[in-house]
């Protein structure tokens, strides 16, 4: 028996007394730290600068987040007044989160806005680390910056509309989802999946079935690339379904069964009731075409996405391009599109749990299911609808561009990265030639540093020229971003008041464009709040769009101290939620919105009448936005019999040129 002898391993010197130097894991994790702190940081400068130059933003959520501060009922239902006689069009999520800044900080600008702006952060985190974990720090930089900087999340972001809370929502639920197939520990597979239905339930919550629109991705994503067998994955899904359901349907449920005649009126419903809601005003109807709502043909500018730029534009795989939308959301597109094709085929061979690919499917299918609806629907939409589709733009950015840089020794690497890099330079061009004034060289430089990062890509790849390729990137990302950066940064630098905020900067929109298709074109129809654009003075100051009372301060203090000082349940009732809203803001008082947003039929004649009986309303204001009888924003036959009869019943005084009637004393 031979004995093998090794020889001592040997000796390491003593180490010195002086401190060691860090391992380049710990540098790297430092350096990740600080660039992440930079990206959140940069967002809150981008998102929360100037924020209270948009005063209240849109009056109608405004309003409602001021009564659910100061009353309870009305922060659960989402009441547009105090004493809770309608609600707003939509499901009250948005409203809970400002209703309870309000409350906690006092309402004001700050209060309504600041959570909004968080919300924007948050969701860049999210696309961050939900990139990260399936790539690098750095691809979860890129897909987090490119959402930042995208204009539409600098509009919702700095706006009180839902679109801000719904954008966080379905980010969050994608990124438990990617969680979820990372996991291969089933029970713990199970609570991602569950809390991912959880987080699309309170979006559901907060604007119903846009809420929804991703859930195929997620379920095809996690059916695809699950560390757990077919039949478990499947039961997951099943949980996550469920936890859909619960989530939403609580609220739903506690409206079903709380007495009607105890709660507000749900505005946009035909019968007040949420399923109307859901199936019609908010849900068929803004796929097919006008459902529900008091809405009727009036709005026939929007009947098959024929408005204007206001309005989205025609219907068509163009629309996301076209004059509104393009500027909105498109700076990018054609750059993620490239990174989804070319990242699934160079995971062709990838096994089935590949994580790359499972990512790309979950963005991908994200930003199609959504896109398509958008660009067909034929109800209601409005370009900052688009907001919904950044984060899935920026995770196909970030996953797909890391899938070709790891192949990029392959041409498909090369080339799917030049194409990306091409792509963003000539369609940033294309969108800043439409606004020709405004930065007249940018589109050139950044046509340009997006053609040499292509270059140096396509000729860095190997050998001595590899340094060339991580030059030629960060060349080519830097220019690809900074299109929608520069137009990120003009909006967040306007104040946006009304209900259809544009992004931009001056001579950004027109009506025309490749989605264009003309004007108007018959009533502008409302929906989502959603005014006429001629009504952002209400922001600043919260008077300036009631009817009659713009001509000076000295009308606007006299009738709001008339509201103040009524001592009545409801101050005052007028026609449409656009002018009860500001009345509300401006004398924090409840004042009754007849037809709710969109002509709702609520109240009728005998109730209005008893309510006037029984002294809860103190003057009448004649006419009225959003649901007016005679200034032809889709007004019904209730609304206008109401004020006939207010006419015939009673006198008249004049406030500014504002027509008032005194309804107390009325004994029938």
């Amino acid at each position: 028996m031979t004995a093998v002898l090794h020889p001592a391993p040997p000796q390491r010197p003593t180490p010195t007394a002086h401190r060691a130097e860090p391992s380049p894991s710990w540098f790297r994790t430092r350096r990740t730290g600080l660039a992440l702190t930079i990206l959140l940081a940069a967002t809150a400068v981008l998102y929360l600068w100037n924020l209270t130059a948009s005063g209240y933003a849109n009056t109608f959520y405004a309003a409602a987040a001021q009564a659910g501060s100061q009353n309870w009922k009305a922060w659960f239902f989402g009441s547009l007044d105090t004493s809770n006689f309608i609600t707003v069009d939509k499901p009250p999520a948005s409203l809970w989160v400002m209703g309870l800044s309000g409350r906690i900080f006092g309402f004001s600008s700050a209060s309504l806005l600041v959570p909004q702006a968080l919300m924007g952060v948050g969701s860049v985190a999210l696309v961050y680390a939900a990139v990260k974990r399936v790539a690098t720090p750095a691809a979860g930089l890129v897909a987090g910056a490119v959402l930042a900087a995208t204009p539409a999340a600098a509009l919702m972001f700095k706006f009180d509309n839902p679109d801000a809370l719904l954008v966080l929502l379905m980010t969050l639920a994608g990124y438990f989802v990617i969680r979820a197939m990372c996991t291969a520990v089933g029970r713990r597979a199970a609570m991602w999946v569950a809390l991912a239905g959880v987080a699309l339930g309170f979006a559901f919550l907060t604007k119903m079935l846009q809420g929804l629109m991703v859930l195929p991705a997620f379920g095809a994503a996690y059916l695809t690339a699950g560390q757990v067998r077919l039949r478990t994955r499947l039961f997951y899904l099943v949980i996550g379904a469920a936890s859909v359901v619960i989530s939403a349907g609580w609220w739903v449920l506690a409206v079903w069964l709380w007495p009607a005649d105890s709660r507000p009126y749900i505005g946009g419903s035909t019968n007040n009731s949420v399923m109307d809601l859901v199936l019609g005003y908010n849900g068929l109807g803004r796929l097919f075409g006008n459902t529900g709502g008091g809405m009727s043909g009036g709005s026939s500018g929007m009947a098959g996405g024929s408005a204007g730029s206001s309005f989205g534009g025609s219907a068509g795989l163009d629309r996301l391009f076209g004059s509104e939308m393009g500027i909105q959301i498109s700076w990018l597109i054609p750059v993620a599109l490239i990174a989804l094709v070319f990242g699934l085929l160079a995971r062709g061979r990838a096994p089935r749990t590949d994580l790359l690919r499972a990512s790309l499917i979950l963005w991908g299918g994200w930003f199609l299911a959504t896109g398509l609806i958008f660009s067909y629907m034929s109800g209601t939409i409005h370009p900052y609808y688009t907001v919904a589709l950044a984060p899935a733009v920026a995770g196909m950015i970030g996953v797909g561009g890391y899938a070709l840089w790891l192949v990029r020794a392959r041409w498909i690497g090369r080339c799917g990265l030049a194409a990306m890099m091409l792509a963003a330079g000539i369609w940033s061009w294309v969108l800043l030639h439409r606004n020709a004034e405004w930065l007249p060289m940018l589109k050139w430089i950044l046509l340009a540093g997006n053609v040499v990062g292509a270059i140096l890509v396509l000729v860095g790849a190997k050998g001595r020229f590899r340094k060339l390729a991580v030059a030629g990137l960060i060349i080519g990302s830097l220019a690809g971003i900074t299109g929608s950066a520069s137009y990120a940064i003009a909006t967040a630098a306007t104040a946006h008041g009304g209900s259809i905020p544009t992004a931009g900067p001056t001579g950004a929109v027109s009506d025309s464009g490749m989605g264009g298709g003309g004007g108007m074109g018959g009533d502008q129809g409302q929906g989502d709040g959603e005014a006429l654009p001629n009504s952002d003075d209400a922001s600043r100051n919260p008077m300036a769009s009631v009817p009659g009372t713009s001509s000076g301060s000295e009308s606007t203090s006299e009738l709001t101290a008339m509201l103040v000082n009524a001592g009545t349940t409801w101050s005052a009732a007028t026609n449409g939620s656009q002018s009860a809203a500001t009345y509300e803001l401006a004398s924090d008082t409840a004042v009754m919105a007849i037809g709710g947003w969109s002509s709702d039929p609520a109240p009728t004649l005998d109730q209005f009448i008893e309510y006037v009986a029984d002294g809860e309303i103190h003057y009448y204001i004649a006419s009225g936005q959003g649901g007016s009888p005679k200034d032809g924003q889709g007004g019904d036959s209730t609304s206008s019999a109401i004020q006939e009869w207010v006419e015939a019943n009673f006198s008249s005084t004049t406030v500014g040129n504002s027509t008032i009637y005194d309804l107390s004393g009325y004994v029938g």
